[in-house]
């Protein structure tokens, strides 16, 4: 499962540690996320694919599609 939030946050700018900071997590838990040492929580994949306003298929690499579903 290839994880592009790596890309994401580096295409929006970001650090690690402002993204851990808006997940409410430790910079270097985040960056195990990112180098794919620990798996992402799906809490955390919802919470990053409406930050960055993409969807979480697209996210996990499941689709080259960025446009998030709408939402109900």
């Amino acid at each position: 499962m290839y994880l592009r939030i790596r890309d994401l946050r580096e295409d929006n700018d970001l650090t690690q540690k402002q993204v851990s900071e808006y997940l409410m997590c430790d910079q270097s838990l985040y960056s195990k996320y990112e180098r794919e040492e620990r798996t992402l929580p799906l809490e955390y994949a919802e919470k990053l694919a409406d930050y960055y306003g993409v969807s979480v298929d697209y996210l996990l690499g499941r689709t080259n599609v960025k446009k998030p579903y709408p939402k109900k």
